[in-house]
């Protein structure tokens, strides 16, 4: 896409982008109900299937990346965007139900499990900064240490979230008293099989449409002169996170915030996996191609992170600015980290 002229570029980036929102709408109606008929809740189904779908893209690209070579790519791709996708939970927040005595979004869905799930994402960010100090040259078996301890966090973590879904020795199984009540699910106006077809074509069209926006926003970020990280981590994590945020959107809307938190929490965790996946393809070690950038963008994500795990413990009811503290908090600390952004690439 680099010859395209900058005009035909944006409005293929722009196309994308509405593919990806439609379909992103789509998944959530569909996990909705994948959710009901197979049990799974709505913090698994958004920690599984919800949040692999989303992050499609970002598969594809990661896969592309590891058979050219290009692991710079993959590292970049991956870590650029798990802040920005933390601060996704900003707009749910800020846009997801609206008027006069609203509670903020981390009140309406407290739950022990969204803590646990936070927790994770914490753990395995912890680790690709870790594994980003190692020398190279651990390969065993086309695998090194520290993604196969980020696979092993992601894989309990799993069984830690479903463990919670089923029994937790607290109050209404880790559930605030107060939260929002599980929605009714309006999956009964869908089949199951008519649910995995609405999903696999949405999919679909989120991969599809997601690797055209990674493709197009590169090419006339090149056009314009931008910094790659700063475009990455800006501008184009912002248009790769659109799935997530059409997704949480719809969740809200159909009364499912913790779907909403799930999908992002599920997203973030999942992400650094596929560093066991570029390992395995191209045979070398990963994360210590990460830069300064990335790695202080990993920081940065978990910071917002544990801000949400926070906000989800002691629920603020106050809301500034149409928001609430921690969404206001996690804004302000993204604002000033992409200062600190700008004085890394400078």
């Amino acid at each position: 896409m680099d010859s395209l002229p900058l005009p035909l570029l944006v409005v293929i980036f722009v196309a994308a982008a509405a593919v990806v929102w439609v379909a992103g709408i789509q998944l959530s109606k569909a996990t909705d109900v994948i959710d009901a008929r197979l049990h799974l809740g709505s913090a698994l189904g958004g920690l599984i299937v919800l949040a692999v779908a989303t992050n499609l893209p970002e598969i594809a690209i990661t896969v592309s990346a590891a058979v050219s070579g290009n692991l710079d790519v993959a590292v970049g791709n991956i870590l650029g965007g798990i802040a920005l996708q933390t601060v996704v939970l900003v707009i749910l927040d800020a846009f997801g139900k609206r008027g006069r005595g609203i509670k903020p979004l981390t009140y309406r869905a407290a739950s022990l499990t969204l803590v646990l799930e936070g927790l994770v994402v914490v753990a395995v960010l912890a680790v690709v900064i870790a594994g980003s100090q190692l020398p190279d040259g651990l390969e065993v078996l086309r695998l090194t240490p520290d993604v196969v301890l980020i696979a092993a966090l992601w894989i309990v973590g799993l069984l830690l979230v479903q463990r919670a879904g089923s029994h937790l020795p607290w109050h209404e199984d880790g559930r605030a008293p107060d939260a929002s009540s599980k929605p009714q699910k309006s999956g009964k106006k869908m089949s199951t099989k008519k649910a995995f077809v609405v999903f696999s074509l949405s999919a679909l069209a989120t991969l599809v449409a997601g690797v055209v926006l990674e493709r197009s926003g590169d090419a006339a970020s090149s056009q314009i002169g931008l910094s790659g990280v700063l475009f990455g981590a800006t501008v184009l994590a912002l248009a790769t996170s659109l799935p997530e945020i059409s997704t949480g959107l719809q969740a809200i809307r159909q009364g499912d915030d913790n779907l909403a938190i799930s999908d992002i929490f599920g997203g973030n965790a999942f992400l650094p996996t596929l560093f066991l996946l570029a390992t395995v393809i191209s045979g070398s070690a990963v994360l210590p191609r990460a830069n300064a950038a990335d790695i202080y963008l990993t920081a940065l994500a978990a910071l917002l992170t544990l801000v949400y795990v926070v906000g989800l413990i002691f629920r603020p009811q106050r809301r500034l600015i149409g928001m609430g503290v921690d969404s206001f908090v996690v804004l302000a600390l993204y604002a000033v980290g992409i200062g600190g952004l700008f004085a890394i690439s400078a």
